[in-house]
Formats: C-alpha cells, sequence, structure tokens
C-alpha cells in the first residue's frame, strides 16, 4: 500500500474517533457527522454531483448522473412520504406542512433563484455539494468557488429584507398532499421523474453508449483474488451511479426519520456570516420564514447539525480520495481559471441564499418533501444550467 491507502486509514480511523467523542457528550451530533461521512463518501466514489449532471445531459447528451438523481428522488419521495405520514394528523387541513420538510414559498423569485443558481454551478464546475466534496479531494479551484458562495450569500443578505417584505412573504406555500391527497402527490412526483427518466432516455438515443469493461473475476480466482476485486470495486472503481442515488436517497430518508431532511446552505450561511462579521461588515439582521432552510445571521454555537453535515461530506470525500490513491492537490494551469469557479460561486451563493436551498435543500430534499416548489426549482435549474452550458462554450 502506498501512503495514501494509509493515509486514508488513518483518516478514516480519525473519523471513527471523532463520532466515538461527540457520541459521549452530543450523541445527536456524531449521528449527523456519520450522515455527513456517509454523504461526501458515496459522492466522492461515485462522482455524484448535480453540476455534471445537468451539463452533461445539455451538452454532451449523457444522462447517466441525472439518471442516478432521479432514482434517489424516487426511492426519497416514497422514504419521505412514510416518515411525513407519521408527522402530520390524519386531517391534512391542521398543518401548512410537515415539520423539518423542505417545502417553500412558491413564486417567481424562485425561478430567478434557480436560473441564477443553475448558471453558477456550470461555471463554476460543481454545485455546493460537489464543492465540498472536491475540497476534500484536493482541489483548489473548490476552495475558490466556496469563497465565490460566501461573498454572494453576503450580497444575498443585504437585500434579503426585501425579498421577503415585498415578494417572498407573500407567496403560497404548495404542499401537493393538501391537494391531492398522499397517494396523489406521490404518484404525481413519481410519474414526473419517471416521464424525465423516459426523456432522458430519447435524448441519449442519438449518442453511441460506452463501452462497458469486460473485467470480470474468474471463476477460477483465489480468495485473496476475490478480496482483491471487491476492494477495488469499494474503494477504486467508481460506484455505479443507480446504486449512488439509491443510497443517497436512504440516507436523506434516515437522517431525516432521525430529525431532517438533507440539507447544506443554511451551514454556509452561517460560514458566510462569520466571514463578512470577521472583515467588520457584519450582515444585518434579517427576518427568516419557518422550517429548516430560513436565511439566517444570527450566530449559534460550533457544534452544530449543518458543521457536522458538510464537514462530514469534505471529511468523508477526503477519506474516499485517499483510499482510492486519488487524492492530491489540483492547481489549475490557467490564472483565468481561477476567476471562472469564483464567479459561478458567486451566482450560486445568491442564489441558493434566494431559494433557501441548493440543489440537495431546494431540489433533493424539496421534491421528496412533496412540495411544488421542488419541480419548479429543478426546471429553473435546467434553464441555469443551459445559460451555463452557453457561457463555458464561449470561454473555453
Amino acid at each position: 500500500m502506498n501512503w495514501r491507502s494509509w493515509g486514508g486509514i488513518a483518516a478514516l480511523i480519525a473519523a471513527i474517533i471523532g463520532a466515538a467523542t461527540l457520541n459521549q457528550t452530543m450523541p445527536k451530533m456524531a449521528v449527523f457527522w456519520l450522515f455527513g461521512l456517509g454523504f461526501g463518501f458515496i459522492m466522492q466514489r461515485s462522482r455524484f454531483c448535480f453540476a455534471s449532471a445537468f451539463r452533461n445531459l445539455i451538452l454532451l447528451r449523457d444522462g447517466r448522473v441525472m439518471k442516478g438523481i432521479l432514482a434517489g428522488l424516487a426511492v426519497a419521495t416514497v422514504g419521505f412520504a412514510l416518515v411525513m405520514y407519521d408527522l402530520v394528523p390524519k386531517n391534512l387541513d391542521l398543518v401548512l406542512f410537515p415539520i423539518n420538510s423542505y417545502v417553500l414559498p412558491l413564486g417567481p423569485y424562485l425561478l430567478l433563484a434557480g436560473v441564477l443558481f443553475g448558471l453558477g454551478m456550470v461555471v463554476a464546475g460543481s454545485c455546493i455539494s460537489g464543492t465540498l466534496y472536491r475540497i476534500g479531494e484536493g482541489y483548489i479551484t473548490a476552495l475558490v468557488a466556496l469563497g465565490g458562495i460566501l461573498v454572494g450569500y453576503g450580497l444575498l443578505f443585504h437585500s434579503w429584507n426585501w425579498w421577503w417584505q415585498s415578494h417572498i412573504s407573500l407567496q403560497p406555500y404548495v404542499w401537493l398532499p393538501h391537494s391531492l391527497g398522499w397517494a396523489g402527490a406521490i404518484l404525481l412526483t413519481l410519474a414526473v421523474l419517471a416521464i424525465s427518466y423516459l426523456l432522458i432516455r430519447w435524448w441519449e438515443s442519438g449518442v453511441k453508449a460506452a463501452a462497458k469493461s469486460d473485467h470480470v473475476v474468474p471463476k477460477t480466482a483465489t480468495l485473496r483474488h476475490k478480496l482483491g476485486s471487491l476492494r477495488r470495486a469499494v474503494l477504486v472503481k467508481s460506484w455505479p451511479i443507480i446504486l449512488a442515488g439509491v443510497i443517497l436517497g436512504l440516507l436523506n430518508t434516515f437522517e431525516y426519520r432521525f430529525e431532517r431532511p438533507w440539507g447544506i446552505t443554511g451551514e454556509v450561511g452561517r460560514w458566510a456570516t462569520g466571514l463578512f462579521s470577521l472583515i467588520q461588515i457584519p450582515p444585518p439582521e434579517i427576518t427568516t420564514m419557518p422550517g429548516p432552510c430560513g436565511v439566517s445571521t444570527s450566530a449559534s454555537g460550533l457544534l452544530v447539525w449543518g458543521l457536522m453535515i458538510n464537514g462530514g461530506i469534505i471529511f468523508g470525500s477526503f477519506i474516499a480520495a485517499l483510499l482510492a490513491g486519488e487524492f492530491k492537490l489540483r492547481l489549475p494551469r490557467q490564472k483565468r481559471r481561477y476567476l471562472q469557479p469564483f464567479v459561478g460561486g458567486l451566482f450560486m451563493g445568491y442564489g441558493a441564499g434566494l431559494a433557501s436551498g441548493c440543489t440537495v435543500g431546494g431540489f433533493f430534499s424539496a421534491v421528496p418533501s412533496l412540495g411544488l416548489n421542488g419541480l419548479v426549482f429543478g426546471v429553473a435549474l435546467a434553464i441555469g444550467a443551459f445559460i451555463g452550458v452557453q457561457v463555458i462554450k464561449r470561454i473555453k
């Protein structure tokens, strides 16, 4: 084994010790830390990234990653429904939406936010979750993109009260079970996902399929050979994207069952608050919305659930990259490659703050929450990604 493999083992042991230590005094934070590690590990091993999903589908007519996302959404839709059914009274008129779900006001602001985010993630080369796991792989440009995201959030903070008071607070919450019932809402969401899958298959039909690997384990292989093949399949080779999507959908469901769905941007907003306060430009006090994804600039303790999730994603990706022998510091060859992820991050930060969610909270957790906002945000992401593809075609 090389130094990366040993480093990966050491990092894995450190992560386990960290979880055990947290469990002594803050067991809930230990669980969130484990969720974060799982998200980061799986995304790194499968190259699961929302930005590449939209970009590759539009630019290359390659829908493999998008199919993985659809698989995760389908699994989480059923899982979330089971969780939410236990959280709300039988008379749905007594609740606006289930506690901690990602149901947000539905209005034109959401389309603008999605377009800005979709444009930004394609220009930057990764979404916010992708930025975090690429930091764990050693990408310097991912750190630059994160800087742009934080600045974008800072700009949003100074305009949020206007957005909230003049527009967002006036928009309705559309939780599909209110009008369609449980069965209707679930079936409609699954039907949209199925139609999306068929459209992707049609869009890909004109492209020659990639050759599949012909590597197989011989039937007469020794136990050592079989164990080596298993290690390579789990730690070295890229995981099947559909499998990764299913596992991420299950993890998202389990996290919601534990307390809340998977979300990223609330903690990123907290980082932005800390950054701007550090440079003596503190954000103003802002009005937030009910639910787990409302924008906030209020201070809180250091060890909070968002830090455990986001930090876990970075460290989980770091472990996976080391064990796969893929970790290394990656510097862009062209100086302009520093500007591109920063500008893209700027758009992402403002869009995520305006939507109170990114491709994770605003889409991957919002669609299974059965809020119409998740589907609308997904359409807006696609429009923004299309614009982003036209931009990168011109700057390459």
